[in-house]
């Protein structure tokens, strides 16, 4: 497990909007803690508050109810212990592949000796050798995603979040990055939270699979996923798992247990130009 793995604590957390003047209730007394090193994936019908959530774990925004700790201390801003990868890879296109990731090292403490070696270390480690020089429309979206991904790790953040990373893939391309990301994360051992609406993803990657309602969003149920990695999908175990999170849904609209690039709020991907830059 990686030294530098965080352990984030969200206690009694709600959260509204203005909406033609009344409030809307997104998120509703949220508790969740995570602890280091564990992978929780986050499943629910649109509209149920799992981007709004990320976006007060990465510190975009600070207006709500409750505490969001990281390490026992309330996240205020955004941060480069927090490394978000959302479902556009965002790429810069006037930049090869080592620059957009070096990217996520400009404000680092670092020589630039260090951060050569730290961008040739992520490339290697998201299988992308080889492809130092190429520019972004040179890529495939499941290669642009690896960028994304690496660039999100670079700096080594405490926490790595995911936001419907895999939303866009055709599911060949899907099934193979969900692969390599839970060989990722077991080689960083970085505390990583995914958002998805793609149960049989949630269960495949994650140690437990939370379960949230809509309107206003709260936690309906915890699955725990003791299931050793790599994993099977086509074992009955993963299948008993895969159903009984799919059954939470069985009152709700459908929940697609394939990938469906649905997006839940589009404010999850407007952010500042003075944001982080692990932030993309």
């Amino acid at each position: 497990m990686a030294n530098n793995a965080g352990t984030l604590d969200i206690r009694h957390l709600s959260k509204h909007y203005e909406v033609e003047g009344a409030p809307l209730q997104v998120l509703d007394d949220i508790s969740l803690r995570i602890e280091p090193g564990e992978f929780v994936s986050i499943v629910g019908t649109s509209g149920c508050g799992k981007s709004t959530l990320l976006r007060l774990v990465v510190g975009l925004e600070d207006d709500y109810k409750g505490d969001v700790l990281l390490d026992g201390q309330r996240i205020v801003g955004t941060s480069l212990e927090r490394g978000i990868v959302f479902q556009e890879h965002r790429l810069f296109p006037w930049l090869t592949v080592e620059d957009n990731i070096a990217l996520g090292l400009l404000n680092a403490p670092l020589t630039p000796g260090q951060k050569r070696f730290e961008v040739r270390d992520h490339i290697a480690l998201v299988g992308l050798k080889g492809f130092e020089k190429a520019w972004p429309h040179q890529l495939s979206g499941g290669m642009a995603q690896r960028v994304a991904i690496a660039r999100a790790l670079v700096n080594r953040p405490e926490i790595l979040l995911l936001d419907e990373p895999f939303g866009a893939l055709d599911a060949i391309t899907r099934t193979h990055l969900q692969q390599e990301l839970q060989r990722i994360w077991q080689a960083e051992g970085i505390t990583t939270i995914l958002v998805t609406h793609d149960v049989e993803e949630a269960v495949f990657l994650g140690d437990k699979v939370v379960v949230m309602e809509p309107r206003p969003g709260r936690i309906r149920r915890i699955v725990p996923v003791p299931l050793p990695h790599p994993r099977n999908r086509a074992t009955l175990a993963f299948a008993e798992i895969k159903d009984n999170v799919l059954a939470e849904f069985s009152g709700d609209a459908a929940l697609s247990a394939t990938s469906s690039p649905v997006v839940e709020d589009t404010r999850a991907t407007k952010v500042a130009p003075d944001v982080p830059v692990t932030v993309f």
